[in-house]
């Protein structure tokens, strides 16, 4: 009697665990919002977004770029363009923080009940603080963030079914049809298809492989057919790939550099404890297991922008493996204890109703601002008072001259650019080609230019004869040609 009356307990522990995470890492990221809008990307997401509720349709075409006007651009995060339209439109800046700050809770939350699944709740939480430390330098406004939740909820629920021997249920293809309209990434949602597949089937008695590897391959075919159901239709997938196809350019874009280890970083220790825990307990995991591990580790290598998913996939991905090495956790120091049925209830829509009025009372006192570094609104200024209509700028400014309905000579949509511009482009504003600059500010008959104040290409142009420096402060410098200066060379 004493066991079967502690497992509505515990289970009430379960169940409010992840709710109270998820309140906890919205509170706390609310409280630093102003840290989640540092990406001049969240600008044009804004604006793109405001276009299609304006106009009742999505881009086919860019219409912001000086230099790609009138080229194929399809917008593959068009509903999270809209849901951060719609929340600043309403509430300001307050609206897209607090937007991304629930997207990244509830993503905390799913975790956690996905992973307690296996682990005791304080192991749980040592993986689910650990996924947050690794995404923490990618968690800001912008899709990837709103698709989080997403990403956690399909990658945990294929896990789960792997576990116990199943095909995915059917009823998780609308997850599929909602991540393909927020984020290009649902691609990895449909490469972990195969992979988790991989690990049900390995496992399973080789009598029922057959059948299971049907299922899952109907799951499979399903989850690809969701991912078209965009206003693109199988369009949405060329899209996607052509953000996968960018090539060399990718080692010139920060987010999509390979990771760093010239000094310790949260993603190294990572890295460095699971070795340990490999050779400290002899982990023994499935040919698939081993797969998927090795290639979200892959991808934290190549892109720092995947780190995130490494941060994810792979605690979920160990969580049953891991579930007979540790000692369970003695009753009286398992944490929250609740009472189940009603008090329970009544405990979570306590924390849910504590945590708005918190978050309603901090809003409403705390104005959230944009990083300035992003917005060089003086310089833009004298650009606008010249009537300066053809700007080269730097890729960090291109968000901001969006938002001014100034065209950009590039911006943060580095798939409408392609590889070669993108290569040419950098080489020349960091300064490594100064006749390429030169003959790029020529070509494109180019008037003035919005640079940062440390770039070398806005210090080589203090010396080349027809440009003069007309403005400076800590953001930006703003050149113009000097037709005098160019007349008596």
């Amino acid at each position: 009697m004493s066991i079967a009356a502690s497992l509505p307990v515990a289970r009430a522990q379960r169940n409010l665990a992840p709710l109270c995470v998820a309140a906890a890492s919205f509170l706390l990221l609310l409280v630093s919002g102003d840290s989640l809008l540092h990406d001049p990307d969240t600008l044009w997401q804004i604006k793109v977004g405001q276009w299609i509720l304006d106009h009742h349709a999505v881009p086919w075409t860019d219409f912001y770029s000086l230099t790609r006007q009138g080229e194929v651009w399809l917008s593959t995060s068009w509903l999270s363009q809209v849901l951060f339209a719609t929340t600043y439109s309403h509430w300001g800046w307050a609206g897209p923080v607090i937007l991304t700050a629930a997207a990244i809770a509830l993503a905390m939350g799913l975790l956690l009940a996905f992973l307690q699944r296996h682990l005791d709740l304080p192991y749980a939480l040592v993986f689910c603080l650990l996924a947050m430390t690794l995404a923490a330098p990618h968690l800001l406004a912008r899709p990837h963030v709103l698709a989080l939740p997403v990403m956690v909820a399909w990658s945990g629920a294929l896990m789960t079914a792997a576990d116990r021997g199943r095909a995915p249920s059917f009823l998780l293809l609308p997850l599929m049809v909602l991540w393909a309209n927020l984020h290009g990434g649902f691609v990895l949602g449909l490469a972990l298809v195969g992979a988790i597949g991989l690990e049900a089937l390995w496992c399973a008695a080789p009598a029922r492989r057959p059948a299971l590897m049907l299922r899952w391959a109907a799951f499979g075919v399903g989850a690809l057919a969701a991912s078209c159901c965009t206003p693109y239709g199988v369009d949405t997938l060329l899209g996607a790939a052509r953000i996968l196809s960018l090539g060399k350019s990718f080692s010139v874009i920060a987010e999509w550099r390979p990771a760093d280890f010239s000094a310790f970083n949260p993603f190294a220790g990572a890295l460095l404890g699971l070795l340990g825990l490999a050779l400290t307990r002899s982990l023994t995991l499935s040919p698939p297991r081993v797969l998927l591990i090795l290639g979200t580790t892959w991808m934290a290598l190549a892109h720092v922008r995947s780190i995130e998913t490494f941060g994810v996939i792979v605690p979920l991905v160990l969580a049953q493996p891991l579930s007979g090495w540790f000692r369970s956790v003695p009753d009286a120091s398992r944490g929250l204890r609740m009472a189940p049925g009603a008090p329970g209830a009544l405990a979570a829509v306590a924390i849910m109703l504590a945590a708005a009025s918190a978050s309603a009372a901090f809003a409403a006192r705390h104005s959230f601002a944009f990083s300035a570094t992003q917005t060089p609104v003086a310089a833009v200024d004298v650009l606008a008072e010249r009537k300066a209509a053809r700007i080269f700028n730097s890729y960090g400014f291109g968000g901001y001259l969006i938002v001014r309905d100034i065209r950009p000579f590039v911006d943060g949509r580095s798939e409408l650019y392609g590889e070669k511009f993108l290569m040419d482009y950098f080489a020349a504003e960091d300064g490594r080609d100064v006749a390429g600059l030169l003959r790029m500010l020529d070509e494109n008959k180019i008037d003035a230019t919005l640079l940062t104040a440390d770039s070398p290409a806005a210090q080589m142009l203090d010396h080349v004869a027809g440009w003069k420096r007309i403005y400076t402060d800590k953001i930006a410098v703003v050149h113009v040609r000097d037709n005098q200066a160019a007349a008596s060379k």
